[in-house]
């Protein structure tokens, strides 16, 4: 976290040490051990039926010039970010979306509103740096061209037309991205003081989203992505990587001991562990094995009640090891792509304990949100959730055909 978030972070933690939280914030402590999740993992039939609840929502949402959600703020906590920004956060909730939908089984629906959410992505003004410490737009640009890479591979748009829209549009977005890479390989959404036109500041899970886009922009797609800046985020991942498992959110030259309850120990690092380890096993590292990624999804379900505590707290970073609400449905994405990597045949019983946490939030609508009720906020966590548990639905469906094979 930079400096002026640590500080905010610190100064909030310390005031609910001596105030106590609100009854109302939780029901129960946030340092409560889990609840038992024997009964509560879900089979694919009710996945499926949350899926299409989800998907329905986000559907419906869409607007007339194929985008979802406006981009301005929905009340005063959010008030102090440069406008620019709203528009940015929106832009890269839309890509999620859009990535939600191409993952989904298909149907009319569906395939008309990620069409006409693909077309308004790819002509929609770019997201520009809003202020001089504010680069959210950051944000846009990784979502983006991660959405953008994702589509192009996919057959439905292969044809020659689609192919150049994708393409000119993500290597705008990935030109944002090489001129906001830090010296030391990553990316963020805030810098600190020598304000540069780089920034100086960059973190963990910014930098491992979007690692096997880059990856599969040059060697799947032929884009003219340079070598290098795939490489530098992977080495900057790696340096973040701690002996106990943890990622720590800044990327920094030499990673400092952290104890206590600080974020960088791992029940404040959940999500980052799922996204970083996904990264880094997809590069080729060979230190994050299908060992270390059972490990660190195990830590994921073993604290996950420090999520649990945080989600839908407005304060950022209030939550005990620093958690904090938007962490929530970021991770459990994450910890789907980190399922990806493990073998076929165990997929579906981590699936199953991943589904209860995301469709135990979903309002009957289909919505779900962590931390705010702005539009992107909703859209993009609603998103997650539908991708999280399409994942789910195509590692089973894959199971159950090469047993049938095997017969």
């Amino acid at each position: 976290m930079s400096a002026r978030a640590a500080a905010l972070a610190a100064a909030l933690w310390g005031t609910a040490a001596l105030c106590g939280a609100p009854a109302s914030a939780q029901d129960v402590a946030p340092d409560a051990p889990p609840a038992s999740e024997e009964g509560r993992d879900l089979s694919p039939a009710q996945a499926r039926a949350a899926l299409d609840r989800a998907l329905g929502y986000l559907v419906a949402e869409q607007r007339e010039d194929g985008s979802w959600g406006a981009g301005v703020p929905s009340d005063l906590r959010e008030l102090g970010f440069a406008w620019d920004t709203f528009y940015a956060w929106n832009q890269a909730a839309n890509a999620i979306v859009l990535m939600a939908l191409l993952d989904a089984p298909e149907t009319p629906e569906r395939r008309a509103a990620l069409e006409r959410g693909l077309e308004w992505l790819c002509s929609a003004r770019p997201a520009h740096r809003g202020d001089t410490w504010d680069v959210d737009s950051t944000w846009a640009s990784l979502y983006g061209f991660t959405c953008l890479v994702t589509v192009a591979q996919d057959p439905r748009f292969a044809d020659e037309a689609w192919q150049a829209k994708l393409r000119e549009r993500g290597l705008r977005y990935y030109a944002d991205l090489v001129r906001r890479q830090t010296l030391l390989g990553g990316w963020a959404y805030y810098d600190d003081p020598p304000i540069t036109a780089k920034p100086t500041w960059a973190t963990s899970f910014c930098t491992a989203l979007v690692i096997p886009a880059l990856l599969e922009a040059r060697d799947a797609l032929g884009w003219p992505v340079d070598a290098v800046v795939a490489e530098r985020a992977v080495r900057a991942v790696q340096r973040c990587k701690r002996p106990n498992g943890a990622y720590t959110y800044n990327v920094e030259l030499r990673p400092s001991g952290h104890g206590g309850v600080s974020i960088d120990q791992v029940p404040g690092s959940l999500g980052r562990i799922q996204v970083c380890n996904w990264a880094l096993s997809t590069a080729g590292d060979a230190k994050v094995t299908a060992d270390a990624i059972r490990e660190g999804l195990e830590e994921f379900f073993t604290f996950h009640h420090f999520m649990d505590s945080t989600r839908m707290k407005p304060i950022p970073h209030e939550g005990p090891f620093a958690n904090a609400g938007y962490f929530y449905f970021f991770g459990h994405y994450y910890a789907a792509r980190a399922i990806g990597r493990l073998p076929l045949e165990e997929r579906e019983l981590w699936h199953r304990r991943l589904r209860y946490h995301v469709t135990n939030t979903q309002t009957a609508s289909g919505k779900s949100s962590d931390f705010l009720t702005s539009d992107y906020v909703e859209n993009a966590c609603t998103a997650f959730a539908a991708l999280v548990l399409s994942r789910g639905l195509a590692d089973a469906e894959a199971a159950a055909a090469a047993a049938e094979v095997g017969r």
